[in-house]
């Protein structure tokens, strides 16, 4: 078979690797991605949701996503309401941090749809989709993807987006360690018999941790992180008992609940990946690194990686080679210390509240509350969040 030839490969087409091949739009990089097929839009709302930050709301600007984002799909978060198991109370406001929104919430569907839209009309990019990767070769000066059906992809970078079970991660020997939390993440959308006014709010429980994000219009979407037993009894129940329990845990703080999707979950897990580069690959987004969903982090770290991933790209001389191991690693460092970052914390905030220590109880409450009297310390806390530093 014939051997297309590029610059740049992303195998995946979710999130990161769309928003990666979005952002090297005005580069003189040939680039193709491989997708087995393309987003669909969700019949109704998408359970599946994503807090935005205001730093990635301004990168999705720069690759031309999101003035193309319908206003109606957009929940912008005002202020967070974060409460401890003991009656300890912590909040950050948009007012206070001088911003707009602490953030956006958007389905995920939207935002793929939108992503792919976008791509099919940049001239520097070839899609194919559908397409199944089914071999990939190393070369010392490109390395080589054979399709499912025989076709032949040569590129000096082959950029991994293809997820957590990343399938060239694997292919090409980069190790990951996965730590499963024994955790489902059980999401669902719900209509609010009372107006949410852009609060978003997280209650640690002690059957896990359950956050209400606010949509667009009376609507929330929710993650309940919850012990498996727990979350399979939850998606057992009929779905107008489970918008009576959603609203009875968070204190019928919005009223009644009525139900606009059917719940679902997914499995929990911790996913680091010691070297997320290796000599003509790259990972980017949930190939590169996993965390809990606590932090609502998850695709914000992916976006930067892209945004990260496409900069040092774009500085590359015509003569240079882009799968070059060194400048790779170049990439590796930028994205380690806030990744790492996002990763301990979340991981320590998930044993802090996860353990029933005798005196814990008490620390971790007393803690947030010395955190919500310093105001210098809150806003050094939302700052980071919204990705002004």
């Amino acid at each position: 078979m014939p051997v297309s030839d590029f610059d740049v490969l992303i195998v995946g087409g979710g999130l990161a690797g769309l928003s990666l091949a979005c952002a090297l739009r005005d580069t003189r990089l040939r680039v193709a991605l491989v997708e087995r097929q393309p987003p669909r839009p969700a019949d109704g709302w998408d359970a599946r949701v994503y807090a935005i930050s205001p730093a990635n709301s301004r990168f999705l600007q720069d690759i031309g996503i999101w003035k193309h984002l319908p206003g109606e799909r957009l929940g912008a978060i005002s202020a967070m309401k974060i409460h401890g198991d003991g009656g300890a109370e912590l909040d950050f406001s948009a007012y206070e941090a001088g911003v707009d929104a602490l953030g956006w919430v958007l389905e995920s569907s939207v935002m793929a749809c939108e992503l792919w839209e976008n791509a099919k009309r940049q001239g520097n990019l070839t899609l194919f989709c559908p397409a199944v990767p089914a071999a990939i070769e190393i070369g010392a000066r490109a390395a080589s993807l054979t399709l499912g059906d025989d076709r032949r992809i040569a590129a000096r970078l082959v950029v991994a987006a293809d997820g957590r079970d990343s399938w060239v991660r694997d292919q090409v020997g980069l190790r990951a360690i996965d730590t499963p939390y024994g955790e489902l993440g059980l999401v669902a959308n719900f209509a609010c018999q009372l107006p949410h006014r852009g609060v978003a709010r997280q209650w640690f429980r002690h059957d896990g941790v359950l956050a209400w994000l606010p949509l667009a219009g009376d609507r929330i979407s929710i993650v309940w992180s919850t012990p498996e037993e727990h979350a399979r009894q939850l998606l057992g129940l009929a779905a107008d008992t489970l918008a009576s329990r959603v609203a009875a845990a968070g204190d019928s703080a919005l009223g009644a609940f009525t139900p606009l999707t059917p719940a679902a979950a997914f499995p929990l897990r911790l996913l680091q990946v010691p070297q997320t580069v290796a000599p003509r690959v790259a990972l980017v987004g949930d190939a590169a690194h996993g965390i809990h969903p606590l932090s609502g982090h998850g695709i914000n770290l992916g976006f930067q990686d892209a945004r990260a991933l496409a900069s040092l790209l774009a500085t590359l001389a015509e003569w240079q080679d882009v799968g070059n191991l060194r400048f790779l690693r170049r990439y590796q460092r930028q994205r380690r210390e806030e990744t790492l970052l996002m990763q301990t914390t979340t991981h320590a905030l998930h044993h802090l509240f996860g353990t029933g220590v005798p005196g814990l109880r008490t620390l971790r409450n007393a803690g947030m509350k010395l955190t919500n009297a310093l105001p210098v310390l809150k806003q050094l806390l939302v700052q980071y969040a919204i990705g002004a530093f």
